[in-house]
């Protein structure tokens, strides 16, 4: 083995390589997620002023509006009598500020732009354009938030991010404040005139407006929003002929003001701050769109996979009995069966599984135990069942696909059913299996798996997959003819079908759905059985619950690669590649790999947008998966009362399959390779059942 692929399949092996994506990847995403929340929430969110309890000091409410307060003294300057400064509060504005540039260009013009730092980051050429122009620019902090009420850290954060903005955007810094809510001098009143204070100790110039009905002949200061309006009104003040020059603040009182700052270039180190803050925008809006997007697609795909499903699962139900017992021209399968059942370290539940089998109502059963190098009495527990149908194999530890190849290689008879060793089968599960196989084109049958240790709530959610995910999807896919997967835990094959495709392949870790493409693309149907009922022990803790689903998702994304030309097949093969693969690559892939991000979206909407609908379109949702999981209740003869779990599985067990698809997906392209695990067993499968079958014996 070369280096380099050491390295690699070091890093597959190493569990943070996995979890890069989580550690890095979504807090980012994350954090900028909640940064253009924020922004875009405080710009659009109407801000009203509280009344002032103070008024404006008497000396800065009669001067000009255009203050300084340095070292404790106030001074104040107004605009010289026939001139005007034109001033803009907001933006820019992708549709008024180019429209009032031209107006300020037709007749000559300078005015001051007081910007939001935010618009400056969203609209960077705009400020550029704004300062090539010859304007002046301010600023009207990041968000427009009311200083007066804000914090000092928020007053900090507003001016800071506003200098990056446009120092980035433009390349200069601005010592130019106007306050947000503020107009003539007199509003710099309470909270105002403690912010104003602040503020201007930091080097602000502060500049308000004169009082609406001061004449432009006297010299003013004219504040205009960008919109329509101020367009309007802006063209009428243009054309005063009482005015002989409208200019920007400081060229208006520069020789009163003394050193009223203009802008001065920003700093490599700003420049590049703001480079950071504009690009953060950018990816932040970028992202903030596009999941907006995906998440209306995924909303729609998700809506539409359950649709589909009750619609299937109701066709597959009203089907013409075609493949099953009593069609009039298919015989009942009464042939003989062989039973593998592959073991390691199973001593909990082998002895159930195998009594459950010889108790079967299926005559003529070979039932073999291959014990695949088991170190407790897994072997032992099987070979003292007294009884002539078994047989036991003991082989060195190599792999659940050898010990299925080995007892399929001792099969003695046509039908071959798997099954896993922590299984208990009812009575006439192996009988009924076997029907469909009375068709000749058919060369697998799944079996319908129940949840056996469904009492705790880790339980109970792998119940309500279970029914409402697995059962379910297989009725759909056997009325598209697309069966993925015969599970491993009971199926059913013709032993021609399976020497046809060489056995069992030891190429993946999904040994049971490698199998099953194989079937397909060697021109075999794959059914499913819901009336084969057998009984499994589900994981009972997180970590065992994750690695039994890392196995299966690593080996299924093997199992799509390796058939991955079924896509462009004909036949049964093509059918299965355009249908099977295409929905597993889109619902078992690519949607859970999104999924946390649509998860944070949605986190985003519910705090930014409108929690409201946020949680009503979650709700709606929700009350949609639990009609179809009750409707798939229904159809497998549960009761209903376990869909009391549903909505706290959303709430955890989704995001931890989802998580298992991302962890399997990396892990897949770095190379990783694993092993055959196995869970602890306690043997309650068997246990379940015998309450199963008190229970319909009590209904009796």
């Amino acid at each position: 083995m070369s280096r380099k692929t050491r390295r690699r399949h070091a890093a597959a092996r190493d569990p943070r390589g996995h979890w890069l994506f989580l550690i890095i990847v979504l807090p980012v995403m994350f954090a900028m997620l909640m940064f253009q929340g924020w922004t875009d929430n405080e710009i659009d969110t109407a801000k009203t002023r509280r009344p002032c309890t103070t008024p404006v000091p008497r000396a800065v409410d009669k001067g000009g509006p255009v203050l300084r307060i340095k070292d404790g003294k106030v001074s104040s300057a107004s605009m010289p009598a026939r001139t005007v400064a034109l001033t803009f509060d907001g933006g820019p504005d992708p549709v008024w500020t180019p429209r009032l540039l031209d107006l300020l260009r037709k007749h000559h013009a300078h005015a001051t732009f007081f910007l939001y730092g935010a618009k400056a980051a969203e609209h960077p050429d705009l400020v550029r354009k704004i300062r090539a122009a010859g304007h002046e620019i301010g600023s009207n902090t990041y968000t427009g938030a009311d200083l007066g009420t804000s914090s000092s850290a928020r007053t900090g954060l507003e001016l800071s991010l506003t200098q990056s903005a446009l120092a980035g955007s433009s390349g200069v810094r601005t010592g130019l404040l106007r306050m947000p809510q503020t107009t003539a001098m007199d509003t710099l009143c309470g909270g105002e005139w403690k912010a104003a204070q602040r503020v201007a100790a930091d080097g602000y110039t502060l500049v308000t407006a004169d009082k609406w009905y001061r004449k432009p002949s006297q010299g003013v200061v004219r504040q205009f929003s960008q919109n329509e309006t101020a367009y309007q009104e802006a063209q009428k003040l243009l054309g005063d002929r009482r005015v002989d020059r409208f200019t920007t603040v400081t060229a208006g009182v520069g020789a009163k003001a003394g050193d009223t700052p203009a802008s001065t270039p920003a700093s490599l180190w700003e420049r590049l701050e703001g480079h950071a803050l504009l690009w953060a925008g950018a990816i932040g809006r970028t992202f903030t769109n596009a999941m907006a997007w995906v998440l209306a697609i995924a909303g729609a795909l998700g809506l539409l996979r359950l649709v589909t499903l009750v619609f299937f699962a109701r066709a597959h139900v009203r089907r013409l009995t075609r493949f099953r017992p009593g069609s009039p021209w298919l015989r009942e399968v009464n042939d003989p069966v062989t039973v593998i059942v592959p073991a390691y370290n199973e001593e909990a539940g082998i002895e159930a599984t195998v009594r459950s089998l010889l108790a079967s109502t299926h005559p003529h059963l070979q039932i073999i135990v291959v014990d695949d190098g088991s170190t407790d009495r897994t072997a032992d527990l099987a070979t003292w069942i007294d009884d002539p149908r078994i047989s036991v194999i003991r082989q060195i530890n190599s792999g659940k696909a050898t010990a299925l190849n080995t007892g399929l290689a001792h099969a003695a008879h046509d039908i071959v059913v798997m099954v896993d060793a922590d299984t208990v089968f009812e009575a006439d599960a192996v009988h009924q299996l076997i029907q469909p196989l009375a068709h000749p084109a058919i060369g697998a049958v799944s079996g319908n798996t129940k949840v056996g240790n469904r009492r705790s709530l880790l339980g109970r959610w792998q119940h309500l997959e279970y029914v409402f995910g697995f059962n379910l999807d297989r009725r759909m896919f056997e009325v598209l003819e697309c069966m993925p997967t015969v599970p491993g835990a009971i199926g059913a094959f013709r032993r021609d079908a399976l020497m046809g495709v060489g056995g069992v392949s030891e190429d993946t870790l999904a040994e049971d759905t490698d199998l099953t493409m194989s079937l397909w693309r060697a021109g075999w149907r794959v059914v499913y059985e819901e009336t084969a009922v057998a009984w499994t022990e589900v994981p009972t803790s997180l970590r065992q619950l994750w690695r039994q689903r890392y196995r299966w998702c690593f080996g299924t994304l093997q199992s799509m690669w390796k058939h991955r030309r079924a896509a462009v097949e004909l036949g049964p093969a093509g059918r299965f590649g355009r249908r099977g693969l295409s929905y597993l690559v889109l619902f078992q892939v690519l949607l859970p790999l999104i999924a946390p991000i649509v998860d944070l979206f949605a986190l985003y909407g519910a705090l930014f947008l409108s929690p409201v609908q946020s949680a009503g379109i979650w709700c709606a949702f929700l009350a949609v998966q639990l009609i179809c999981a009750g409707y798939a209740l229904r159809l497998d003869g549960e009761r209903m009362r376990s869909l009391w779990a549903m909505p706290f599985q959303l709430f955890v067990y989704r995001q931890l399959m989802y998580l298992v698809v991302i962890q399997s997906v990396v892990a897949a392209l770095l190379g990783a390779r694993l092993t055959w695990h196995r869970m602890h067993r306690s043997g309650t499968a068997a246990q379940q059942l015998r309450s199963h079958d008190h229970e319909e014996l009590s209904s009796i």
